[in-house]
């Protein structure tokens, strides 16, 4: 008598799927490290629930894996394989916390850099997913995700204990860092910032990496000494849920009165003026553009050096830079 067959993993497939997905997009060229991470991590443990737009009424709608509906059963775990975001926390109609696009998320894991060894700091832990895939690669000592709500925190515990992970997960202002837990020789934020907190630079070694969302674009900053980092934007645009805390300053939607709608509409063009927020006015940063060329993200930079934080075109000794706060 033949033994029974086991129970086949329905996650299996769509995981399988999602990881070609990722791959063929390019985001794990040379990477496979990461590409094992992301076909071994079970993203829908993750998002045992989302919420999407309502097709009516306007709102969102609760997708969920416990329905009792086989069909919305079999909805929620596609689009818990999709390579698309995922509203995860929505709170007087404003969105909290999200799993970021799996793509995305494969490209910043790469643009990090990281090594056998490495000490990673998370700043927005979101729902555990990324936490889970570091630890993956790295081993869960070495991954620290810090969030300031606990009700985010509690979840992302939950969900990386259900996936069989044990990061260090923490209550915490994240613009503060987690110095007990450092140094850290990477630093990879998950939440939008307006300007580069110095307590990070400061649990940093030199040559240590830092990536996060700013001014819908991605900076890597490469920290050279205590306190001084420098590097420019990635090509990609992102767009994250805002850092909360002690170092958050609310970005407001960059002004648009009196430009051209082609140029108002332009990404590149408003993530110049989204980086010069306050520097420069819209036919200022217009005229600077076209003059420029219409620059590519991948132009632009920062440098932190002490007290001084800036911006800039092509070099950051040039003749185009701007304060950060």
């Amino acid at each position: 008598m033949s033994a029974p067959e086991s129970v086949a993993d329905p996650s299996e497939a769509p995981r399988r799927a999602l990881v070609r997905e990722i791959t063929a997009s390019g985001a794990l060229d040379g990477e496979p490290a990461w590409a094992e991470a992301f076909g071994a991590v079970p993203r829908h443990l993750f998002v045992p629930f989302y919420y999407r737009p309502a097709e009516q009424g306007g709102g969102h709608e609760r997708l969920w894996g416990e329905d009792p509906d086989p069909g919305r059963r079999a909805e929620w775990l596609r689009g818990a394989y999709a390579d698309e975001p995922l509203a995860t926390r929505v709170r007087d109609g404003e969105l909290i916390s999200s799993s970021s696009q799996p793509s995305l998320m494969a490209t910043m894991l790469a643009e990090l850099g990281v090594r056998d060894g490495d000490n990673v700091l998370e700043i927005g832990a979101g729902t555990g997913y990324n936490a889970a895939l570091l630890s993956h690669r790295l081993g869960d000592g070495r991954v620290t995700t810090v969030d300031l709500d606990p009700e985010i925190t509690e979840s992302a515990r939950a969900h990386l204990a259900a996936a069989g992970y044990h990061p260090a997960v923490v209550t915490g202002d994240g613009a503060r860092g987690c110095p007990e837990r450092g140094p850290f020789d990477r630093i990879i934020a998950t939440c939008a910032l307006t300007t580069v907190p110095r307590a990070w630079l400061a649990q940093c070694g030199p040559g240590a990496r830092i990536l996060a969302p700013l001014a819908t674009g991605l900076i890597a900053l490469e920290v050279r000494d205590v306190g001084r980092g420098e590097g420019h934007f990635l090509a990609s645009p992102a767009y994250f849920v805002p850092l909360r805390g002690g170092d958050r300053r609310d970005a407001e939607a960059p002004y648009t009165g009196g430009l051209p709608r082609w140029a108002s509409r332009h990404d590149r063009f408003r993530f110049l003026l989204a980086l010069t927020a306050g520097r420069l006015d819209p036919q200022e940063a217009l005229a600077l553009w076209e003059r420029e060329h219409r620059p590519q993200r991948e132009r632009f930079g920062i440098t932190v050096d002490g007290e001084h934080m800036w911006a800039w075109l092509d070099d950051p000794e040039g003749p185009y830079a701007w304060a950060l706060p």
